[in-house]
């Protein structure tokens, strides 16, 4: 039987098939329309906008007449730029009744937040939407200023609000600073403007998802998709975008209500000036800050609050006016069952409230560690808890994860969430030992995880640091008990001692490398061995800071050239990928690859590569780096033992060539290990062959190459080994080649490829 959203969709397809000169309109008659149709008439609409062929919206006193009577039934809800030049029903070629319409400067929230929220909840509820659409478009005047005051406001100090148009403009500077710290500090403004374009449409969205429970459930369920696009006023097409990338995240809000829609009261007696706190009253010391959150954490449990009345608008006007100065900073849970503020029976001004499902700083340790450095620094604050609860769902999952063994990669943020934490629970079961139950651990893992968060803070921030260290700043932790109300505070983390002393200053998602061009500083071989050790360990420890790359280090490295600190000579193998493996930025390393890390067939290029790289671009590092369970040594392996028991394969391919070129290397492991008085097996001759092919390829190099033995001889270039175990990611540096000595004293000029080489003149031959 035909439902009434698929009867609409058939009409309204056969009339456009037709030719009719009126479409049908969408009524309370047509059934809701599934998101993924009510996307494809936008884009449908949207393609005959940007082609000329609009269908048109004329309308009749018949279908006008429907539209009154039987009601709207719109099947999308699009908050859009009030902008002339993009008008909404235009640009998707709707009809009266397809589309439900907010529209303001800047496509926004600010300012609006509970007269969008509201009609968008009344539109997927009372009137059945079942899409919204943020649409931003580019060259947007509100963007454009936001951007532009956020520019100025870094050279100068802010002015006061003057007008309601500043107060918009101010508001949306947080768009602007998102914008500008995706691009990175050398983008100039017109470029942090487009780019801020993006981010406001999923800004918005994500206020839409952190504001609104309804919105939630409804996109919970499959019923709603809240999708953003970009309308672009060069060409007339939309750009769709998807959901937001918070999507999964925000859909744990707790929050019903936008900022403004919210009522909050206060307390008969404070010891405050205002009767709240603000920067008129003196910084709390973090001792005495702490005595507060236990007070108030025992009025709360006992049920007891302090007598609450409404805040009163001078307190209000105090707590603009002077600014806040909470006492306390909490970084706490998601869960709705922890609400911070009502646990430790806290008025507006009092706490600085960060939360997340975890209370940890895994995948939000940049905005985490900016934001309590913000508290700290400039707000006065004196204490940090770090607040987990018990039964805390993200642990247990994580606890879970790792009872699971579950090492396969994240199909969502919260696995990739639980993912990240499965490092707390494996300590927590180091800690409780062999044949703990699952219960058990998850309800151990909430506290080693409050600790783990606050050994973050102490490792990356050196604000935090110094502040602890002059005794201005108490960071400590807490466990909520869902069971009681009541919280058990823990103190000081075990290792605050030892962590005082890192030298961190960035979280690892946050810091950044810089980029080597001929600008930079040679730097000598023993300073490059450095910088690869360096960047290898971040690599095993998954705390790799490469790959931020702006647009203005890429302008450098083609404008300025590439000054490379090492070269690299290593196997093509796709799990080895060198400069991944050294955490290295582009212009670090000069990079050569083939199968087996050798210079067997591929001698002239490699020694040619090399002369360039350590005489034009002032190299002083070459590394060879061969890795474990290489194939081409397993192969050249095989083919040497094929050889000496009388099966010497044939020699067919460009393949087979290789590997009998590098079954010396194989020899030379199994008489190695039969020296050492062992049948050695042929994983084992392989296993050695990868360390000998290492130090072979770095022979070739210094017996076959003037150019490169005289600056290994004259101390201006080195060349050392490694091997990569691709089980670790570990790099074993090898150093030298034994016959490092004894190679600088050859007299050969040229690899035997080119020597032969009929067209290389006699003089040099």
């Amino acid at each position: 039987m035909e439902t009434c959203c698929s009867a609409f969709l058939w009409k309204a397809k056969k009339s456009v098939e037709e030719g009719a000169t009126t479409r049908p309109v969408r009524t309370s008659a047509d059934g809701p329309l599934p998101p993924r149709d009510a996307l494809r008439l936008l884009k449908e609409g949207n393609m005959r906008f940007v082609k000329g062929t609009n269908l048109g919206s004329c309308t009749n006193d018949q279908l006008r007449k429907q539209l009154a009577e039987q009601g709207q039934a719109p099947h999308t809800a699009i908050i859009g730029c009030a902008d002339s030049r993009a008008p909404l029903e235009t640009v998707f070629d709707a009809m009266p009744g397809d589309l439900f319409v907010l529209r303001n400067a800047g496509n926004t929230c600010t300012h609006a937040e509970g007269s969008m929220v509201g009609s968008l909840e009344f539109a997927t509820g009372a009137l059945k939407s079942r899409l919204i659409l943020v649409l931003g478009h580019t060259r947007c005047g509100a963007i454009n200023g936001a951007t532009k005051a956020h520019f100025e406001a870094r050279k100068a100090q802010p002015g006061a609000t003057k007008s309601a148009l500043q107060g918009l403009l101010h508001d949306l500077s947080a768009v602007a600073e998102q914008a500008l710290h995706d691009m990175g500090p050398n983008c100039d403004e017109e470029m942090v403007a487009a780019h801020a374009v993006k981010v406001n449409v999923f800004h918005t969205i994500d206020f839409l998802l952190k504001f609104s429970e309804s919105l939630r459930e409804k996109v919970r369920s499959g019923e709603l998709e809240i999708q953003g696009a970009t309308y672009h006023l060069e060409t007339g097409r939309v750009e769709f975008m998807g959901r937001s990338p918070r999507q999964m995240d925000l859909l744990a809000s707790n929050s019903t209500l936008p900022p403004s829609m919210n009522t909050v009261v206060g307390t008969c007696d404070s010891p405050t000036v205002h009767g709240v706190r603000t920067t008129a009253d003196a910084p709390v010391p973090g001792l005495e800050a702490l005595r507060m959150l236990k007070d108030g954490n025992e009025r709360f449990a006992v049920g007891a609050p302090a007598p609450r009345l409404g805040v009163k608008a001078s307190m209000r006007e105090a707590l603009v006016a002077c600014g806040q100065a909470p006492h306390s900073a909490v970084l706490g849970c998601a869960d709705s069952r922890v609400p911070i503020d009502t646990v430790f029976d806290a008025l507006p001004g009092d706490l600085f409230v960060l939360r997340n499902a975890g209370n940890t700083c895994t995948h939000a340790e940049g905005s985490m560690v900016g934001s309590l450095e913000f508290c700290v620094s400039k707000l006065k604050t004196r204490l940090i808890l770090v607040l987990g609860h018990t039964e805390c769902g993200a642990i247990a999952g994580a606890a879970q994860t790792f009872m699971q063994n579950n090492t396969s990669a994240p199909g969502s943020a919260l696995e990739g969430l639980l993912l990240e934490l499965t490092h707390v629970a494996q300590n927590a079961a180091e800690e409780l030992g062999p044949g703990v139950e699952l219960q058990q651990l998850a309800q151990h893992a909430v506290k080693v995880n409050v600790f783990h968060s606050i050994d973050f803070l102490l490792r990356y921030s050196n604000t935090l640091r110094s502040l602890v260290n002059s005794g201005d700043l108490e960071i400590q932790g807490g466990i909520y008990h869902l069971a009681t109300g009541r919280v058990e505070f823990l103190g000081r983390s075990p290792r605050q001692v030892e962590l005082m002393s890192s030298q961190q200053s960035l979280p690892p998602s946050m810091s950044s490398l810089p980029i080597r061009t001929t600008g930079s500083s040679a730097l000598k071989s023993e300073e490059a061995l450095q910088l690869l050790k360096e960047g290898n360990k971040r690599f095993t420890n998954g705390s790799g800071v490469a790959g931020k790359i702006t647009p203005g280090m890429r302008k450098a490295l083609v404008k300025d050239g590439q000054a490379p600190h090492s070269a690299v000579i290593g196997c093509a193998d796709s799990r080895a990928p060198l400069e991944t493996v050294f955490d290295a930025m582009p212009g670090d390393l000069f990079v050569l690859r083939n199968a087996g890390n050798t210079c067997t067939h591929a001698e002239g290029s490699i020694l040619g590569s090399l002369e360039f790289c350590t005489a034009a671009l002032k190299t002083k590092l070459i590394l060879v780096l061969g890795h474990s369970s290489c194939g081409a040594i397993k192969g050249a392996t095989k083919t040497f033992l094929a050889t000496k028991s009388g099966k010497s394969p044939p020699v067919s391919k460009a393949l087979d060539a290789l590997l009998d070129g590098l079954s010396v290397v194989a020899m030379k492991a199994q008489k190695e290990l039969a020296d050492q008085g062992c049948a050695p097996s042929e994983e084992e001759i392989a296993q050695l062959a990868v360390k000998l092919n290492v130090f072979h390829t770095i022979d070739f190099l210094l017996q076959y190459s003037a150019v490169v033995r005289e600056k290994v001889s004259n101390g201006e270039v080195d060349i050392q080994g490694g091997i990569v175990d691709l089980e670790t990611g570990r790099v074993e540096f090898l150093g030298r080649s034994p016959k490092h000595q004894e190679l600088l004293k050859s007299g050969l000029a040229l690899p035997p490829s080119i020597k032969s080489d009929p067209r290389i003149i006699p003089e040099l031959s």
